[in-house]
């Protein structure tokens, strides 16, 4: 096993070849996952206050447990959703870096911004990331939600079950649909892996997902979970839209 010396100097070597360098727009950097100035300024950190179950930003403190209209007039089958940051240019540039740009490294980087809204989360909870079909998968090479879900798992400690859910059924792009059409599309798409019902009565899962855009795929997951006996289901992602268009 290498020393402190010899490591540091492997470091500095492999630092002044490959230096570290933004996600974004790809500017050399201090450290690993740090963002430059202008990137950093275009990036809308998300956190209270907010909609205690769906993360929706709120423009002032409403009150401990205060949820949003949408949610109070159809609460969603999950308990809670945090967001990192704001979907925008940048979010979606490092989204897609990962998701078809064969850059799976980034999983890191935004599991290293995530991480900050597990805090809250109980110490025994179970990662899962949101899944693929096995033809996407197939076609990507990889799942970009169970990347992010590794990676948080060994930042946090928390257990990651990559197979705890299976997409069932392939299911259609969702981008130009309504949110009925969503939520019928994503129907009966997830199942509880084989043997994994026991590992999840009464436990807290946490999805783990990129985006989070109308929430179809999110609670058609959770409702899965929640039938297979889970006692709540959180969600974390990389981004989440905020406008007041979401179908």
């Amino acid at each position: 096993m290498l020393g402190f010396a010899p490591r540091k100097a492997l470091s500095q070597i492999v630092d002044f070849a490959l230096p570290p360098r933004c996600p974004g727009c790809g500017t050399i950097t201090a450290q690993d996952h740090l963002f430059c100035l202008c990137c950093w300024q275009s990036l809308h950190f998300l956190g209270d206050p907010c909609c205690a179950r769906c993360g929706l930003p709120f423009e002032y403190e409403s009150g401990e447990g205060a949820e949003c209209g949408a949610c109070l007039a159809d609460p969603p089958f999950f308990n809670r959703l945090r967001a990192a940051v704001a979907y925008g240019d940048i979010a979606r540039h490092v989204a897609l870096k990962l998701k078809y740009g064969g850059r799976p490294g980034v999983a890191r980087t935004l599991a290293h911004f995530m991480a900050r809204h597990l805090a809250e989360n109980d110490p025994d909870a179970i990662l899962a990331p949101v899944p693929l079909h096995r033809w996407r998968i197939w076609t990507r090479g990889y799942n970009q939600s169970a990347l992010i879900a590794s990676a948080l798992g060994d930042r946090t400690g928390l257990k990651a079950d990559l197979g705890l859910l299976k997409r069932v059924k392939a299911t259609p792009p969702l981008r130009n649909m309504s949110r009925r059409e969503r939520a019928l599309a994503v129907r009966g798409a997830f199942a509880v892996g084989a043997g994994r019902k026991p590992g999840i009565a009464g436990r807290t899962i946490v999805l783990v997902d990129d985006v989070f855009t109308s929430g179809a795929t999110a609670n058609a997951c959770a409702r899965t979970l929640k039938q297979a006996g889970a006692a709540a289901v959180n969600i974390i992602c990389w981004a989440r839209v905020v406008t007041t268009q979401e179908n």
